[in-house]
């Protein structure tokens, strides 16, 4: 069996284990593998958080340039709006919360964005349907 379609994104972060603790606090993802390039010396950590077939690769670099930042951003939906506004109180108190939860009724929903350790940006959001429009439209 081959993976086939878009299986992960990869994200230069400057410090691996910082990024992997943002990333299981905000997004509920773990670790599904690590290891230590042995040709370049680098670290390297697949996270997922087991809905789809889907990663995050993070990987270990000096220096990091975010590409993903204010309207470039990863995007995970939240189970419920108060789940969404407690991760949002968390992440206001870390400093880390960059646009303030809105309500931009459909097919939006309620959504805000976080900055991960290295300026890189998640999106969380409650409503929008973009797993079930998939799903939908799927042969």
């Amino acid at each position: 069996m081959i993976d086939i379609g878009l299986t992960h994104i990869a994200l230069p972060v400057s410090k691996l284990d910082r990024s992997i603790e943002f990333y299981a606090t905000y997004a509920g993802m773990q670790v599904i593998h690590r290891r230590m390039d042995v040709e370049t010396g680098v670290a390297v950590a697949w996270l997922s958080d087991q809905t789809r077939p889907f990663a995050i690769v993070l990987i270990q670099t000096e220096s990091v340039h975010p590409v993903l930042s204010p309207i470039a951003h990863l995007g995970i939906g939240c189970e419920s709006r108060e789940a969404m506004d407690m991760l949002c109180e968390k992440a206001r108190q870390a400093g880390i919360l960059i646009q303030e939860p809105k309500d931009s009724g459909y097919p939006i929903g309620y959504w805000a964005f976080l900055q991960d350790p290295d300026g890189h940006t998640l999106e969380l959001s409650y409503g929008q349907e973009i797993g079930l429009t998939t799903q939908a439209n799927s042969p």
